[in-house]
């Protein structure tokens, strides 16, 4: 028994040399790109999130006055130190792309029904800060966000030199030809068009239409990390961890084998990098954010890779101060 034990902690002890962060020299210049989910906007109480929640229903006491997915909202994540900002889209009746969250009009607009049962036209008419209250009882954008719903053509043509992550919400592969299209007949939007993700459907239908997009499903990102998790330790990097992003939440990062060192440089070589979420459990793990300087100082200094953020408006001007120091 007591040969057994020796055996076993030799075999565990040369496991965890294998796979020491320690074993790969930190990059000589870390570099952090920030994806600033929905561009500034108005927070919300994470806790107990439900498929259909109103988010608008229980924002935070409001700290400016920026309302999601709108271009007044991506302007000012960019001037706080975006490199990236993720927005969503849906198909209009007129054949157009709305930058717009919500499956319905009904949590933020005084509008009803399914977002994309609407033309351009009937969603530019509404007014998208109509629902927003932190009360209950009082209304802080009623009245602001009339005519606020952009179109994905007037951003791209706001922002021709900028990067977007489009969101897909359905599983309509047709949505991914729409913004192929999109592209092809405006070329010189290609570079801004990012990454696209959501819908498994639309994100690959616009991956093979446009070479180099940046895109990663859902499932995928459990497989890589589940599997990963299983056998890592072996140096074995899973197939669904292999040229793609791979979506980490940072309480969960530091159970990976080699994180972050050696994490990093495996998935570096599988053609992967990172993107670091906010903590599992704090809401939707798929858009829980780095969202508060408490949270952004747990992310390791040698770290390069994206930071998701939600508040976009606190962290940008952290990493600038934290750059300058």
């Amino acid at each position: 028994m007591k040969r057994f034990a020796l055996i076993l902690a030799g075999v565990l002890a040369a496991i965890a040399v294998f796979n020491a962060s320690w074993r790969v020299s930190p990059p000589d210049d870390p570099t952090i790109l920030l994806i600033a989910h929905r561009g500034v906007h108005q927070t919300f109480d994470r806790q107990d999130l439900e498929n259909d929640t109103c988010t608008a229903e229980r924002i935070h006491a409001p700290e400016h006055a920026f309302l999601e997915n709108t271009i007044a909202s991506m302007a000012a994540a960019f001037e706080a130190g975006a490199d990236i900002v993720e927005l969503d889209v849906h198909p209009t009746t007129d054949g157009q792309l709305a930058v717009f969250h919500d499956w319905t009009l009904d949590c933020r607009t005084e509008g009803r029904g399914e977002t994309r049962g609407h033309s351009m036209a009937e969603l530019r008419a509404l007014d998208i800060g109509y629902g927003y209250t932190s009360d209950g009882s009082t209304f802080p954008f009623r009245g602001q966000g009339v005519g606020q719903m952009p179109e994905l053509t007037e951003v791209l043509t706001q922002f021709p030199d900028q990067k977007f992550l489009i969101n897909f919400k359905s599983r309509e592969a047709r949505e991914g030809d729409m913004l192929a299209a999109l592209v092809a007949g405006q070329p010189q939007w290609r570079d801004a068009v990012w990454g696209a993700y959501g819908g498994d459907e639309p994100t690959y239908e616009a991956a093979a239409s446009l070479d180099g997009l940046n895109v990663w499903s859902r499932r995928g990102l459990i497989d890589c990390l589940t599997q990963y998790a299983a056998l890592g330790w072996t140096g074995y990097v899973p197939a669904a961890c292999t040229n793609t992003k791979v979506m980490v939440p940072i309480n969960l990062a530091g159970w990976l084998w080699g994180w972050p060192n050696l994490f990093l440089e495996r998935m570096h070589n599988a053609g992967s990098q990172v993107i670091l979420l906010g903590p599992y459990g704090s809401g939707d793990p798929g858009t829980a954010g780095i969202d508060d300087l408490d949270t952004l100082a747990q992310v390791p200094p040698t770290f390069s890779g994206y930071v998701w953020t939600n508040r976009i408006e606190v962290i940008g001007p952290a990493r600038t101060k934290a750059a300058t120091e």
